[in-house]
């Protein structure tokens, strides 16, 4: 059984930063690319960064592209999104989530955790 677990949102002022962490539990690790979503009240959910099994292939979102970077620690079993320079249009529940399978665009993701609240204040 696979379970994510988010943890490091908060409130923050604009031009802050936060780490957050997503740690999951389950065999083989190390061999999951794994993604980070969030989701903004009235707003759908929107595919943030992602990264692949070893950490040498990353891709984001325009919107976070500069500020954000994800990252991973596969014997930790843990998934980091390191936010910088954040503005108050990033305030959103932050989930993280497993790909099921492949690369790019249009993937599809079977895991989720159950989200972690990132408020950014101006």
């Amino acid at each position: 059984q696979v379970r994510l677990v988010e943890s490091g949102g908060g409130l923050v002022q604009a031009g802050g930063s936060l780490r957050l962490s997503c740690t999951a539990s389950g065999r083989s690790f190390s061999s999951w690319t794994m993604g980070w979503f969030r989701q903004a009240p009235g707003k759908e959910r929107e595919f943030v960064a992602c990264i692949n099994y070893s950490g040498s292939g990353t891709d984001y979102a325009d919107s976070v592209k500069g500020r954000f970077t994800i990252s991973r620690a596969n014997a930790k079993n843990t998934v980091y999104l390191q936010m910088d320079s954040l503005k108050p249009e990033d305030t959103a529940v932050y989930y993280c989530a497993r790909v099921l399978t492949g690369w790019g665009p249009g993937v599809k993701y079977d895991y989720w955790g159950q989200g972690t609240q990132v408020t950014v204040s101006s």
